[in-house]
């Protein structure tokens, strides 16, 4: 019971594994109860789903404000909340920097839907069989996100700098961003597929659920274990998400290096808009210019490192960051919807 009430990365270990399990418990109800059966997710459904993910994130942010509230050394790894001067203070401070990493983390995540469908495209999956790949999927990014950012708050600790390293990685990510919007990744000639594709036996079909399945060899006859398309599917999207999170890990440090906020506020964006996908791979084309917005993001969180420190004394205030990222993000949003307003006849 000691065990429990130790500190790890600025929480007590038993919120940690409290958040974890209640993670689980909702994929176990998710795939054990809502979807037990593979069907064809619509629209109508993926709203649903996305609209029980939204809450409970929101619902999530009433937990922050409970637990910063509370104990008096959460927050400690970030100087915003350190400086508070009431525990009031100090948790609503936690509660606006959650928000607005889940806000960043939840849009920037909206460019990965592209590069999803467009792996999915390539295979020819049909929907029925898209939820079980996203699911499975989640589970690693639960894992590699925890990996990443824990070695993130290491460095940070170990290394102020670091932090400024972090901002650059963004303003090129922001600037790179803005000079590929209309780039189309090449899902055919992904050095790891084609890696996959020469040392693995792959099927050239699916069949059905399964990742991987036992086939008689074509030339000796005995029953190997082959590797569906489903399965090569299922690793691009988690080295997609690789790819993904390289930008986005830096970017919720920069906000606040408090790893507990940056993680919970990881995790709650990525479980929506996994339910989200199904209605946004339909629409993704209106959101085009959404891109530029989430270049201007990456671009104004990096440079808010340096900015921080000349002109808010090294803390730029959390209010602040939540609005212009919520006002860029809603800006990209409104003008997209209006220039593609012809597409739809609206």
């Amino acid at each position: 019971m000691d065990m429990m009430g130790v500190v790890w990365l600025g929480m007590p270990v038993w919120i940690w594994l409290a958040f974890l399990l209640a993670v689980l418990a909702i994929l176990a109800f998710d795939l054990g109860v809502m979807h037990r059966d593979a069907h064809e997710i619509g629209v109508a459904e993926s709203l649903k789903m996305s609209a029980l993910y939204i809450g409970l994130g929101l619902a999530w942010a009433a937990v922050v404000y409970g637990i910063y509230g509370h104990y008096p050394n959460a927050g400690a790894m970030d100087p915003k909340m350190a400086a508070a001067a009431t525990s009031d203070e100090r948790a609503w401070t936690a509660v606006t920097l959650y928000m607005t990493g889940y806000l960043v983390e939840k849009t920037l995540a909206m460019d990965n839907v592209f590069i999803i469908s467009l792996i999915f495209s390539y295979f020819a999956v049909p929907r029925e069989y898209q939820h079980r790949v996203l699911f499975w999927g989640i589970l690693g990014v639960i894992v590699l996100r925890a990996i990443m950012i824990g070695l993130g708050a290491a460095l940070v600790m170990e290394f102020v700098w670091i932090m400024y390293v972090f901002g650059v990685i963004l303003l090129l990510t922001g600037v790179k961003m803005l000079l590929m919007v209309d780039h189309k990744p090449d899902i055919g000639n992904n050095p790891v597929l084609r890696l996959m594709r020469k040392h693995l036996r792959v099927t050239d079909d699916l069949h059905g659920q399964a990742f991987t399945v036992r086939l008689a060899h074509p030339q000796t006859g005995k029953m190997e274990l082959y590797a569906t398309p489903l399965l090569l599917c299922l690793i691009l999207v988690e080295i997609a998400d690789l790819v993904f999170a390289i930008d986005s890990v830096p970017a919720i440090f920069a906000i606040t290096p408090d790893p507990f906020i940056v993680y919970t506020s990881n995790i709650f964006a990525i479980l929506g808009l996994r339910a989200l996908y199904f209605a946004l791979a339909a629409v993704v084309h209106r959101f085009h210019y959404l891109k530029y917005a989430l270049a201007m993001v990456l671009i104004f969180i990096g440079a808010k490192i340096f900015l921080g420190d000349w002109l808010f004394d090294g803390k730029v205030p959390a209010s602040i960051s939540l609005g212009v990222t919520g006002g860029l993000l809603a800006g990209g949003v409104l003008f997209s919807l209006w220039k593609t307003r012809r597409a739809t006849g609206a």
